[in-house]
Formats: structure tokens, C-alpha cells, sequence
């Protein structure tokens, strides 16, 4: 099993979210980020919005320190 994760601080927001999330299974790490967009991002919880968060995760734990931020994929 490898870990993975999925970073806020990567993606713009108007709240400036530091939020990083990570899990040994995609399944746990999916429904984690899924709740956090809905509640925190006010996104709507969709098909297309659960492809598009697993297509965000990476291999491996959060660095401690911001990554550069980069746009949202359409």
C-alpha cells in the first residue's frame, strides 16, 4: 500500500486553505477531499467532481512547506 495525498495549498482559493490530506487507500483519500470541498470549498459533491480530485492525487506524503500554486484543471 502506498500512501497518498492531495494539497490545497497547490490550488488558489479565496480562503487561502492550507489543508493537506492524505491516506493509505484512494478510496479513504477520495471521500476525505470530497467532504473537505464540499464544506470548505462550497463545492457541490458530483461525478465529475470526484474525477477530478482523484486526478489530483500524488504518491507520497505532503512537503511542509507551500508548493507553488498552480490553476484548478477544467
Amino acid at each position: 500500500m502506498t500512501r497518498q495525498y492531495i494539497d490545497c495549498r497547490e490550488f488558489p482559493s479565496t480562503t487561502n486553505c492550507s489543508v493537506a490530506l492524505s491516506a493509505d487507500t484512494e478510496s479513504e483519500l477520495l471521500e476525505a477531499a470530497v467532504q473537505h470541498s464540499v464544506a470548505v470549498h462550497g463545492h457541490t459533491d458530483t461525478p465529475e467532481l470526484r474525477k477530478q480530485l482523484a486526478g489530483l492525487f500524488k504518491t507520497g506524503t505532503p512537503p511542509l512547506q507551500a508548493p507553488p500554486a498552480q490553476k484548478m484543471p477544467a
